[in-house]
């Protein structure tokens, strides 16, 4: 993920900090060239659990037959995993943060049906320089 568009490296000072998780710098690396990190709070996460739907399955089937993308599948999931990261970004804010390092997501089942989407990172406060 990248910086937000029409956002400067100002935004990200420890005298700015961001009050709104949609202003939040979140990547994947373990450093953002041109900032500096200047205090770490620690891990953060964000998840979700998401069941399936009747309906989707239904048609899931019919794909089995003839082959393809199963769209439903395919948003359910892309929806489960914004909500994970807006969940993530909302605690980052909670502790003072500015930025999240090392983004990762991750699924597990946690019943027939059911999956978990997992997004974790480090929050820190970062300024540039």
């Amino acid at each position: 993920m990248t910086q937000n568009q029409g956002q400067s490296p100002a935004l990200y000072s420890p005298s700015s900090l961001v009050a709104d998780p949609r202003e939040l710098l979140v990547v994947t690396t373990d450093e953002i060239p041109g900032f500096r990190v200047v205090r770490v709070l620690g891990l953060v996460r964000g998840n979700t659990v998401r069941t399936r739907n009747l309906g989707v399955d239904f048609l899931a089937g019919l794909r089995t037959l003839i082959g393809g993308e199963v769209e439903g599948y395919t948003t359910m999931l892309a929806q489960s995993r914004e909500q994970a990261i807006d969940r993530l970004k909302a605690e980052c804010v909670a502790r003072g943060g500015n930025a999240v390092l090392a983004l990762r997501l991750t699924t597990s089942t946690v019943m027939q049906g059911a999956a978990e989407i997992l997004a974790y990172g480090t929050a820190v406060v970062i300024e540039a320089g």
